[in-house]
């Protein structure tokens, strides 16, 4: 016989152990599935997944890496890490927590979703926080799970990128968590104690024991069950769970596989894929965005320091290009760390560039996630058709010339070595197989395309699969309380719901998005 639960949740991910922790702490009882392995203590966690320093989990064939594949453009792929353990990606990142800003969220709002504005969410934000910087002033928290803190201490080299962004015009941004116009500022970070603190150790550990949430390694969500139009419950690896409402947090890629798998999606598309159609919603997986991402290859002139705590990354830079629909829409990440050293890869001819990863983050171009087959263990199709658009484009080339005039900047210039960084940027390379960023190619419009193209991968940014918007959105697969179009007792909450894609990183927009479903699930 089946087991019968008040909830089940499908993902202990950056969204899921918010959810899942919530909902027990309103009474409900809670199974929470996650397919990775559940790690009931924060030193239980593996130490890569510990240091804030390390990023070897996104290297291709560890085991919380779910490694997926991804087409950016036609021809060019990359594998995607994506977290297959409790905390999910919030476990594998490098830990930046910084939050959607007001222009996203009144924009998720005048789409149709108004209990989604930020003034709506910015309780949910502070309520889940505990700013060690910001924790006692108005609009943070200072007593939530997620601790938050800037990285300590000056760099010479952030301390340069500062001055550089100050010099080319950019304000300062010294609180990104803040309502304040877009600039150079220092990272949050989930990181307290030398420990980088993902959502399973913030919102799970603690509750251990807690009679009403059971959390469950190891399990893999194959569809959700559901019967006259009700889900009733969710068929796994390791049989049926039965609940009174199921919810999906299995991350941007697995809800939306889970449900085009459980029957639920365009209907065309479920039966050339042979899955029995149990509601017709064209707009699961059809609608994604995410932050494409390139970076910016320059060598320092003389050995970079240790970068304080350990962090990879100090500040980061928003900044608005020409026609842009919202401010912030490029950022622009100086590295301090090699990545090399970061994943364990480092060569010979890397192991002193550092880079700067340039952004688009509010793109027009949108992708797709679809079946390859209706068997669950197979990874969906996921392509991403990033800048489609011209206006991408050229924002995406904004970005490049904003990182080189910022190497070139008397702030900044000293501290690169001569031919290390644009222009002049040479890597071995002809300039028609655009390797080179060098002048000639920063001043051709068409050469700095091929030369983004050929050096193009992403964020890990996903959103948009099972977006939200009202009933006279036809793309819209959730209404604003994050229940799927045609199955009762059905909800997602995670990334997948966005609109659109953050103008900033999705971590800190995913926990609260896992807050803020159980509060409108409990709520009244």
């Amino acid at each position: 016989m089946a087991e019968e639960w008040d909830v089940v949740v499908v993902g202990a991910g950056t969204a899921g152990c918010a959810v899942a922790a919530r909902l027990a702490d309103a009474g409900r009882r809670v199974l929470l599935l996650e397919a990775g392995a559940d790690h009931r203590e924060p030193g239980d966690f593996p130490a890569e997944l510990r240091d804030p320093a390390s990023m070897r989990a996104v290297v291709p064939g560890h085991a919380a890496n779910w490694d997926l594949e991804a087409e950016l453009v036609p021809g060019r792929t990359a594998r995607v890490p994506r977290g297959r353990v409790v905390g999910g990606s919030s476990a594998l990142y490098a830990g930046s927590f910084i939050r959607g800003t007001r222009a996203d969220l009144d924009g998720w709002a005048a789409a149709g979703n108004d209990l989604w504005s930020y003034d709506a969410v910015l309780p949910v934000f502070c309520r889940l926080e505990s700013d060690a910087d910001f924790g006692g002033r108005p609009g943070h928290g200072s007593d939530g799970p997620v601790p938050v803190a800037r990285p300590p201490g000056p760099h010479p080299l952030a301390d340069a990128f500062a001055a550089a962004a100050a010099e080319l015009g950019h304000p300062a941004e010294p609180d990104k968590n803040a309502d304040g116009p877009p600039g150079y500022g220092p990272v949050p970070f989930t990181v307290s104690g030398g420990i980088r603190v993902n959502t399973a150790m913030a919102y799970l550990s603690p509750r251990r024991g807690h009679a009403g949430l059971t959390v469950r390694g190891g399990v893999r969500a194959q569809r959700v069950v559901v019967e006259s139009g009700r889900a009733v419950g969710v068929a796994t690896t390791a049989g049926v769970v039965r609940a009174a409402e199921v919810v999906l947090s299995a991350g941007a890629v697995g809800s939306a596989h889970l449900l085009l798998l459980s029957g639920v999606g365009p209907a065309d598309r479920l039966r050339s894929a042979g899955v029995p159609v149990v509601a017709d919603v064209p707009g699961v997986g059809a609608d994604t965005s995410d932050h494409p991402l390139v970076y910016v290859p320059f060598r320092p002139a003389r050995p970079v320091p240790p970068p304080p705590g350990g962090l990879p990354v100090h500040g980061v830079l928003h900044a608005t290009s020409e026609g842009a629909g919202r401010p912030g829409d490029l950022e622009l990440l100086p590295w301090l760390v090699p990545f090399g050293r970061l994943t364990g890869s480092a060569g010979a001819t890397d192991a002193d560039e550092l880079a700067i990863g340039v952004g688009l983050q509010c793109g027009d171009s949108r992708g797709r996630l679809s079946l390859r087959t209706a068997d669950p263990s197979r990874q969906p199709r996921l392509e991403y058709r990033y800048l489609t658009e011209e206006a991408d484009r050229r924002r995406m080339r904004a970005g490049v010339r904003l990182a080189a005039a910022l190497l070139r900047a008397d702030a900044l210039a000293p501290l690169v070595a001569p031919g290390g960084g644009p222009p002049a940027a040479g890597l071995g390379a002809p300039v028609r197989d655009a390797a080179v960023l060098d002048a000639a190619v920063l001043d051709d419009d068409a050469e700095l395309d091929r030369w983004v193209r050929s050096r193009l991968t992403t964020a890990v940014h996903l959103a948009g699969t099972a977006r939200m918007g009202p009933d006279a959105d036809p793309g819209a697969v959730v209404d604003q309380w994050l229940r799927v179009r045609g199955v009762t007792g059905l909800r997602v909450a995670d990334t997948s719901v966005m609109p659109q894609v953050t103008s900033r990183g999705t971590a800190a927009s995913a926990v609260m998005i896992g807050e803020r479903a159980a509060e409108l699930m409990t709520a009244g």
